[in-house]
């Protein structure tokens, strides 16, 4: 009972690091950063400490097929968008909860790669 304790101590730790570690590789950036970066972005907007866009799609399961084009990229970098299906339109809204709530360098990194993906789909 001790060792599995002691085991379950260690990986909850382990765990704990590298998340430290994942939050250290990002950069929160101030709302004039973000202003500024929004200009290479098309259609992206700033409000709420997070930055949204819109996108249209033909139909709910090509909205769906969108979203699941888009999470192996999000898994990958560790960046999980909130999400808002409605139909054929998806909103997607970017921030880091576990920086306070901030965008950062990553929420662009998502950002374009969203821009991407959809482009790819307009062809």
């Amino acid at each position: 009972m001790f060792y599995i304790f002691c085991r379950y101590i260690v990986l909850y730790i382990l765990k704990l690091i590298n998340n430290f570690k994942n939050i250290t590789d990002i950069t929160i950036l101030s709302p004039q950063e973000v202003e500024e970066r929004l200009k290479e972005l098309s259609g992206w907007n700033y409000a709420n400490d997070k930055i949204s866009k819109e996108f249209q799609f033909k139909d709910f399961l090509d909205s769906l097929n969108f979203v699941n084009q888009l999470a192996p990229f999000c898994e990958a970098n560790d960046h999980h968008p909130d999400i808002h299906i409605y139909y054929s339109k998806i909103l997607f809204e970017l921030q880091r909860f576990d920086v306070g709530g901030k965008v950062t360098d990553k929420d662009f990194l998502v950002a374009k790669e969203i821009d991407r993906l959809h482009g790819q789909r307009q062809h």
